[in-house]
C-alpha cells in the first residue's frame, strides 16, 4: 500500500527535477512556522495574557506616568509575541515562486540542450525539459498561494486581539 502512494509523488518529484526537492523543503519550512503560530495562539497566547494582565492589576495603583510606562511595555511584549514568525512567513511565501521560476529556468535549459544536440525536431526528447520547466513553476505558486491564504488567517487574528489587547488593562484604582 504504502508503495503505491510513494509511486506517484515519486514521479512528480522525478519530473519536476531537483529544484522541486528545494520548494517542497521551502513548503515545509512554511507550515512549520504556520503550525507554530497557530500552537503559540492556541497552547500559549492566553496564559501571556493573563500574566501580564494579572501583574497589571496586581499593582496597587495605575496611574502614574511610570504606570503607564508599565503598561504600555506589557501591551508591546504580547504584541511583538503576536508577531513573532510573521515576517519569516511572508519572506518564506515570497520565495516560494521564486523558486519556482529557477524551476522553469533550468527546465528551460534543457530544453536549449537538447535543440542544441539533436535538432528542433524531437519533440519527445524536449518533453522532459518542458515538464522540469513547468512543475516547479505550479509547485512553487501553490506553495505560495496556500500560505498567503494561512498568512491572511493569521494577521487577521493578530489584528483583531493587538485590538481587544490595550481593553484588557484598565486604569480603575
Amino acid at each position: 500500500m504504502f508503495g503505491e502512494l510513494y509511486e506517484p509523488v515519486y514521479l512528480f518529484m522525478e519530473r519536476g527535477g531537483d529544484v522541486l526537492y528545494a520548494i517542497c523543503g521551502l513548503i515545509f519550512i512554511l507550515w512549520l512556522l504556520v503550525i507554530e503560530r497557530v500552537v503559540y495562539f492556541v497552547f500559549r497566547y492566553r496564559k501571556d495574557v493573563a500574566e501580564a494582565v494579572a501583574e497589571w492589576e496586581g499593582r496597587a495603583e495605575r496611574r502614574s506616568w511610570s504606570a503607564h510606562q508599565i503598561r504600555q511595555d506589557l501591551i508591546g511584549k504580547l504584541s511583538i509575541d503576536l508577531t513573532g514568525n510573521m515576517g519569516t512567513i511572508k519572506m518564506v511565501i515570497g520565495l516560494a515562486p521564486l523558486f519556482g521560476l529557477l524551476g522553469t529556468v533550468s527546465g528551460m535549459i534543457e530544453v536549449f540542450d537538447v535543440m542544441a544536440f539533436l535538432g528542433n525536431g524531437s519533440p519527445k526528447a524536449m518533453a522532459s525539459g518542458i515538464s522540469k520547466a513547468t512543475i516547479p513553476t505550479m509547485a512553487g505558486m501553490v506553495g505560495a498561494i496556500t500560505g498567503v491564504f494561512a498568512q491572511s488567517l493569521l494577521e487577521k487574528f493578530i489584528r483583531r486581539e493587538k485590538t481587544h489587547l490595550e481593553d484588557r488593562f484598565t486604569f480603575d484604582h
